[in-house]
């Protein structure tokens, strides 16, 4: 008999994709729902008038054996920062637990199984839940490193909670288990996986599709306009990279509250010419883009995964990354890519002169990305609901 499946989760793309947080747990969602009767996706959402993205694009829908809910909560965005409100504070003003917990009694679904992604507020609401329906619990700790330590140094009842309560509990990367396994013993590394849309494609017609040039050697970063993701170094990068190739076009995807900021850097740094922010684009362009460039470069300062690098690499990219904790384990070889420090452009330009000069073989870069395919990742995440249910 199949069962049915609760995710919980704070960031889930709406029908049309046009709002695509989340993304990477709709693609597991889209590998794993023929193994389920039903799958019920909850993911709250802020109500802001319509200002934030999610606010304005997303409502319920449902499709094949998918329904997807989005109910609508007050909270202080834990990103947000308020002068005298500290994240112990932000948990305590949160409807998310108790808004999820009345829309799940008024479904009068039955479930065999939750699994929630995220610590804060998901596996907590997780546990509210196991403790209500009696069935298992499973979270996945996708935050970065920065934020399981703020967290762990936190030691917020509710959030030891929804650590010492899960039935297991997963995460992307090894060097954090320890301190999870304080809280819980059954601990496991599952990876993050890519989806189809991420294969090899003919460089020069994908850059004739976007409008590309082809006589030109080809950067790209794919993320949000964020701090922590590093794009401030890249362009610093740059001034070095463009000394030795000065027909290099450096293209970063994403939006974000550092666009302004990035904009004033490149028109100081002179260059204009040379990098090119092209804001969010639809998911099933971002494959073209892949294929379009010599060299995926992710500059993070902190990754707990970084999905999009496995991404780049199932386009048969070589990558250029920081060393942090996520990406050290996926460029385990510099078969695949190079690691440089984060927060030091002198560095980062250097392995992009490198990954620019270097012949990478393809096919083994192929070969490796292939076993974070959805398709092969999902089997474990299978097989450890499989020891719950």
């Amino acid at each position: 008999m199949k069962h049915n499946l609760l995710i919980i989760t704070p960031d889930y793309p709406d029908s049309t994709d046009t709002y695509i947080g989340g993304i990477f747990i709709k693609d597991f969602v889209d590998t794993v729902k023929d193994s389920f009767h039903e799958i019920v996706v909850v993911a709250p959402v802020l109500f802001s008038g319509r200002v934030m993205p999610n606010d304005r694009y997303c409502t319920d829908y449902n499709y094949d054996n998918v329904s997807v809910f989005y109910p609508r909560c007050l909270f202080i965005p834990r990103s947000l920062h308020i002068p005298g409100i500290t994240n112990r504070l932000k948990l305590s003003f949160d409807t998310r637990p108790y808004i999820v917990k009345r829309l799940v009694k008024k479904l009068g679904k039955r479930f065999d199984l939750i699994h929630a992604n995220f610590t804060w507020p998901s596996a907590y609401i997780g546990v509210i839940l196991k403790e209500e329906l009696k069935i298992p619990l499973i979270t996945t700790v996708h935050e970065d490193p920065a934020w399981l330590s703020e967290e762990n140094a936190m030691a917020h009842p509710l959030i030891q909670k929804a650590w010492v309560n899960s039935d297991a509990i997963l995460r992307p990367n090894s060097l954090d288990i320890p301190v999870l396994k304080n809280y819980n013993k059954k601990v496991f590394r599952v990876s993050n996986g890519f989806a189809k849309i991420f294969r090899p494609m003919g460089s020069m017609g994908c850059r004739a599709t976007l409008g590309l040039p082809a006589d030109r050697r080809i950067l790209l970063s794919v993320g949000n306009l964020e701090v922590i993701k590093g794009h401030r170094y890249l362009i610093s990068a740059m001034r070095n990279v463009v000394s030795e190739h000065p027909d290099l076009l450096c293209v970063i995807i994403g939006g974000g509250p550092q666009r302004g900021a990035l904009e004033k850097q490149i028109a100081r740094d002179g260059m204009a010419e040379h990098v090119m922010l092209v804001g969010n684009r639809p998911r099933n362009e971002i494959p073209l883009w892949m294929n379009a460039c010599d060299l995926f470069v992710l500059p993070s300062l902190n990754e707990s995964f970084g999905i999009v690098q496995i991404e780049a690499m199932a386009c048969g990219k070589p990558i250029v990354a920081t060393n942090t904790p996520g990406s050290r384990e996926i460029i385990a070889s510099e078969k695949y890519g190079l690691l440089c420090q984060p927060g030091n452009p002198e560095d980062l330009a250097d392995k992009i002169l490198v990954g620019l000069e270097k012949d990478w073989n393809q096919q083994e870069i192929l070969q490796f990305a292939d076993s974070f395919s959805w398709e092969k990742i999902a089997g474990d995440f299978l097989r450890i609901y499989d020891t719950l249910l």
